[in-house]
């Protein structure tokens, strides 16, 4: 047999290989990883979309949560697994974008993951409680450069996405308030709600019951434009604030080298399921908005992000370890 005829068929053998797997996967349930504890927004966003996605895919999807150390032990995991197509996981801003500024070395590269497209992102805001003295950001700015420091700012913890907020928030309006971490968004909140710390960067489908409820007033969001919950609260950019946009933002990966036809098959699968009206309702009405993205949109993205905020770290001196 010639070289030419050998080198033919070893392409129609590959090709075939390749059209075989396309049309055979998933044989069996695919594991979805999600990096918190099971009953957060992280796992509810997880389940709601997984739950459909399993109906397009024709197997059933397995969530497993595997929380702990700012998602890096779940993000270890996913990007272990073997690159068949049967381990994928909710990877967010966190593991994506903070970590590799916050910490010095990490047991997985976010780099190295393969992307497969984006989930859901939650708003976050500037808030006060409902009897605070702060009736607009101008008010909180003009306190915070009359007695640098003074002001206290909660957050979900060192390195959340409201803590980082709070620095893009410090840098960009050339202010100094104090940062007060806490374990979880639950516990800031009640804090900001008890009058403990002055403020806080809250996200929404953490905040929406007391904004709703009249406990919490909203001064300006870090969006790019005004959203649905709060109408008339004015963006960061159009209380003063420029170039302040920050969410705290997820997406679906899996581990380096997942063959291109089980990418295309989940990320076209995911934003239909994104897109549709009964998910689309779902997030919406947790106060987050869904983020539909092609495989090559959210990497893109994932790496923007990246280098947006490894300038607001590296600003701020943050380090966790």
């Amino acid at each position: 047999m010639s070289k030419l005829l050998k080198a033919l068929l070893a392409t129609s053998l590959l090709g075939l290989a390749g059209m075989t797997h396309a049309a055979s996967w998933p044989e069996r349930a695919v594991q979805w990883v999600i990096p918190y504890p099971a009953g957060g927004g992280s796992d509810v966003i997880g389940r709601v979309v997984a739950a459909s996605l399993e109906k397009s895919l024709g197997q059933t999807i397995v969530v497993e949560n595997k929380p702990g150390a700012a998602t890096i032990i779940g993000a270890t995991f996913i990007q272990a697994a073997k690159p068949d197509g049967y381990v994928v996981g909710t990877a967010d801003s966190g593991t994506l974008a903070f970590n590799p500024s916050l910490y010095s070395s990490l047991q997985y590269d976010p780099a190295k993951f393969t992307y497969i497209g984006g989930l859901a992102r939650f708003p976050l805001m500037l808030a006060v409680k409902e009897d605070s003295p702060f009736k607009s950001l101008d008010d909180v700015l003009a306190a915070a450069r009359k007695e640098p420091g003074k002001l206290t700012s909660a957050s979900a913890g060192a390195g959340s996405p409201h803590h980082l907020a709070l620095e893009m928030f410090k840098q960009r309006a050339g202010v100094n308030i104090t940062h007060v971490p806490y374990k979880g968004a639950a516990p800031a909140l009640q804090d900001i709600l008890g009058g403990q710390v002055s403020l806080g960067f809250v996200d929404s489908a953490a905040a929406q019951s007391n904004i709703k409820a009249g406990k919490l007033r909203v001064l300006a969001v870090a969006t790019p434009a005004r959203i649905a919950l709060l109408p008339n609260v004015p963006t960061m950019a159009e209380a003063g604030v420029k170039d302040f946009t920050a969410y705290a933002w997820q997406g679906l990966v899996g581990p380096a080298g997942l063959p291109a036809d089980v990418v295309s098959k989940l990320s076209t699968g995911l934003q239909a399921v994104l897109k549709s009206p009964e998910v689309d309702t779902k997030i919406r009405a947790m106060g987050v908005e869904p983020l539909p993205m092609t495989a090559a949109d959210f990497k893109a993205y994932a790496q923007a992000q990246r280098a947006e905020w490894a300038d607001v770290i590296k600003k701020a001196g943050i380090k966790l370890d």
